[in-house]
């Protein structure tokens, strides 16, 4: 009889599916088909040091470990959220010995590579160049960002995607067939447990894992599981959403450009993926905030106006009430006339102020409250705009002298600004005919 207290777990599904050849890999063919950049790698045997960069369960762990077998190389495996220098210092000697003893290169793999502050990468960067050891790292944010450029140019970038409805699931065929073959699932439930995995296979497997132990305890009938079941077997998972990395930035991109491209439908989807993920609701006003002065400026006014009092609600009312301040502001930004004139204007005279030299003020501008800064000429020849007709002073300058009219703002012919557009033309007008005089 077996020791109970000697014997192990069984690994968790994830585990136990995890493709053992590359044939196995459900996914990511545009490197892994055939011609493609990845089965071209492997094929040959020779192998180079890669980031693999996408977002949780897509394979870069696999992969990882794979490639070891492909190039029969040594694996070794760190996690750069548990390690630090000495974990480092003893992948190396680990390399070394394996180097020294037995005439074989390694592969070290480091999970979540950006974890890793600079030193840390630069501690790597002498065993890549001297061919120790072959260089993979697993990352979910822009390796543009958080890897080192020396590391970085040294390793080549793989971007990994999403698994799709169909291959998600061709992975839950496999799992139902290793966990329960016996039990048999409605088509909808099938669509649920995929929708709830939002591209992540792992997370998929772990789902399929729930529901067998749900359908596998004791006095359990279920032979057939339903949508229903499903629904009441798992718990709530928000969709993967990562506050602070690449993807997150993406939405945000994703959410700016529908409203810019006056698109309500696809802005509020965006929106409400954003909040359904986790998104600081008071980040979201902010953003709002900026599309409205950016993108819309003088052609509504109503639209800056009505995106801060949709934040002011959303800080006085919270959730979820104040997000539907919010997202009925998205909607408006959405609908509103659109100009960039204002935003166009603002950087280009900050880039002008930026790379000029600071041009003194002309003495008719200049404030005089002594006597002394009267008797220097400040404010001489002031015209007040209020006395000349159409309370406009024709020909007057307000800029250094020296400086020709930019022309920065130029109002577009949309919504308020067509108004605009129509005084400035007019003012324009009186300007050229008192330079006639």
């Amino acid at each position: 009889m077996g020791n109970l207290f000697n014997q192990s777990p069984p690994p968790p599904l994830a585990e136990s599916l995890r493709p053992k050849t590359i044939e196995e890999v459900i996914g990511q063919t545009h490197l892994l088909a055939n011609s493609k950049p990845l089965h071209l790698a492997f094929a040959s045997g020779k192998p180079h040091s890669m980031i693999l960069w996408g977002p949780p369960g897509v394979g870069k762990t696999t992969l990882a470990r794979l490639s070891a077998k492909a190039f029969d190389r040594e694996f070794i495996a760190i996690s750069a959220v548990l390690a630090g220098v000495k974990e480092i210092r003893e992948a190396i000697e680990q390399a070394q010995q394996s180097m020294s003893q037995y005439g074989r290169q390694t592969i070290l793999f480091v999970d979540e590579i950006h974890r890793f502050n600079k030193s840390q990468q630069d501690a790597l960067l002498p065993h890549v160049e001297s061919g120790l050891f072959t260089f993979i790292g697993a990352t979910t944010e822009n390796p543009s960002f958080e890897v080192n450029s020396a590391l970085l140019s040294r390793a080549q970038v793989y971007v990994l995607k999403s698994l799709s409805a169909e291959e998600l699931k061709q992975l839950f065929d496999r799992a139902q067939q290793f966990s329960m073959p016996d039990t048999k699932f409605e088509s909808a439930a099938i669509d649920t447990l995929i929708a709830h995995a939002d591209g992540d296979a792992r997370r998929l497997l772990n789902l399929v894992e729930q529901v067998s132990n749900a359908v596998s305890t004791p006095n359990s009938q279920i032979l057939k599981v339903d949508e229903h079941f499903i629904e009441n077997a798992l718990s709530v998972q928000a969709r993967r959403f990562d506050k602070g990395g690449d993807h997150f930035y993406d939405q945000i991109s994703a959410m700016h450009k529908s409203v810019r491209g006056s698109n309500p439908d696809a802005a509020l989807y965006w929106f409400c993926r954003m909040l359904d993920g986790g998104a600081d609701p008071r980040y979201l006003a902010r953003r709002i905030i900026r599309m409205a002065w950016e993108d819309i400026g003088l052609a509504d006014p109503r639209a800056m106006q009505l995106a801060n009092d949709a934040a002011q609600t959303f800080e006085r009312l919270g959730s979820p009430e104040g997000e539907l301040a919010l997202g009925q502001a998205v909607v408006y930004l959405a609908i509103a006339a659109k100009s960039n004139a204002s935003y166009k204007a603002y950087n280009a005279a900050r880039a002008y102020v930026a790379s000029d030299q600071s041009k003194p003020v002309p003495n008719h501008l200049r404030n005089a409250p002594t006597k002394l800064m009267k008797e220097l000429g400040h404010g001489k020849e002031y015209r007040y705009a209020h006395d000349e007709p159409h309370a406009y002073a024709a020909g007057e300058s307000y800029l250094p002298e020296g400086m020709a009219e930019p022309h920065w703002y130029e109002p577009v012919d949309r919504g308020l600004e067509s108004q605009i557009s129509e005084k400035m033309t007019f003012l324009r007008k009186l300007d050229a005919e008192s330079k006639k005089k």
